[in-house]
């Protein structure tokens, strides 16, 4: 079987499925099965498991059993008349029993190599040479760009706009969240400021794999998503949000009571920024200003903002007094197109949001001439105060 690319399109040569058939298994059932085991454990080239929970120096020691008597990977085994059969409780799985040298391995390191150690039986018992015959061999990885350190280059104050409309970008219609994100940012560009517009609907982002849910140092920094995937773009948001932005303007619409769709694709991403406090003690946002729009035909304004809030303080950032503005017609207005016509016409609406960014600028100047405070992580998201008070 021959498999390339990130799709894994795979073919069966003649023999083996002139083998498979002989013994009755169908060609294409097979095929199926391998090319999606492929693209479970190597999407994008590499072993996606071992690159997002195994740091790249990490050695390790594990007990390898059967989950029952005659049963390996699943397969119960019938042992024929003359079979060998030794009675393994209690012993030990020394290497050379177990193959641990990786047939699949990162593009471009292909010599990487676990060590092996020579083992033999003697008398009744296996010995093993704790010294290596050849030892553990791990080509240098270049660091990728976004782990360089947080560094403020100079400047005056720079604006991020972040829209999280869902609208298809092909048929481009007229966006409430949109257009007063934009009014936003061109005062900013008026008062001097740096300004840059991101707009999820155009960026390729891959969904979260919730790697987190394995284990907290699996979410690693940056995202293992974008370290395998050059062309995630969630590298982009990462670089405004941490790098570039000194003040940071969210748009959304308001869907079914909540923020849309994109929104929440882009802040399960960024759960990599808040994990490295919970793994590494390292706050990778600070004196940042964060502010927010909200516009929607229907209502729960309150509960929209309050997740923004919660969420975006939790990353690092902080809010000026009064850090959102939002419109919504309530929960019996379904007449979107006097929405529309509302948020368009409305100078109250477009001075709102340019008085939002005054407020935003203003705190954003301000934390960019005091340091911010030393971090404590007592009381904070999994400061481990419970473990070490357990009784």
């Amino acid at each position: 079987m021959t498999a390339a690319g990130p799709e894994f399109p795979a073919s069966l040569t003649d023999d083996t499925a002139a083998r498979l058939a002989a013994a009755g298994l169908a060609t294409t059932y097979v095929l199926d099965v391998v090319t999606r085991a492929l693209e479970e454990d190597l999407d994008g080239g590499v072993d996606v498991t071992s690159v997002a929970t195994v740091p790249f120096d990490q050695e390790s020691t594990a007990d390898l059993v059967a989950r029952a008597d005659g049963v390996v990977a699943g397969l119960d085994l019938k042992p024929t008349a003359d079979a060998r059969i030794v009675n393994a409780a209690g012993k030990i799985v020394c290497p050379g029993f177990v193959d641990t040298f990786a047939s699949f391995r990162e593009p471009g390191f292909e010599e990487d190599r676990v060590p092996r150690h020579e083992v033999r039986e003697e008398g009744g018992r296996l010995l093993l040479n704790p010294v290596p015959v050849s030892k553990r061999h791990a080509a240098p990885h270049e660091r990728h760009p976004l782990e360089r350190p947080v560094v403020r280059e100079p400047g005056p104050i720079r604006v991020l706009g972040l829209s999280t409309t869902a609208m298809d970008t092909k048929f481009p219609r007229y966006s409430t969240s949109d257009a007063l994100l934009e009014i936003a940012l061109a005062h900013a560009g008026a008062l001097g400021a740096e300004t840059k517009l991101l707009k999820a609907n155009e960026l390729r982002v891959r969904n979260c794999e919730g790697y987190y849910s394995k284990s907290a140092h699996a979410c690693t920094w940056p995202c293992s998503i974008t370290q395998m995937d050059s062309k995630d773009q969630m590298a982009e948001v990462y670089e405004g949000l941490i790098f570039w932005a000194d003040a940071v303007i969210l748009a959304s619409p308001i869907r079914w009571g909540s923020a849309s769709s994109l929104y929440f694709k882009l802040i399960e991403r960024m759960n990599c920024i808040q994990n490295q406090i919970t793994i590494r003690d390292r706050v990778l946002i600070r004196d940042k200003a964060a502010a927010f729009i909200i516009t929607g035909g229907q209502d729960n304004v309150q509960a929209v903002a309050g997740q923004m809030l919660m969420f975006f303080s939790e990353l690092g950032f902080d809010f000026p007094q009064f850090p959102f503005i939002a419109h919504s017609r309530g929960w019996t207005a379904e007449d979107m197109e006097n929405n529309v016509e509302m948020v368009r016409d409305s100078a109250e609406l477009h001075d709102g949001a340019r008085v939002l960014l005054d407020r935003c600028l203003d705190l954003a100047g301000r934390l960019q001439e005091s340091a911010a405070p030393e971090f404590e992580r007592a009381g904070r998201k999994a400061s481990g105060l419970e473990r070490r008070h357990r009784t």
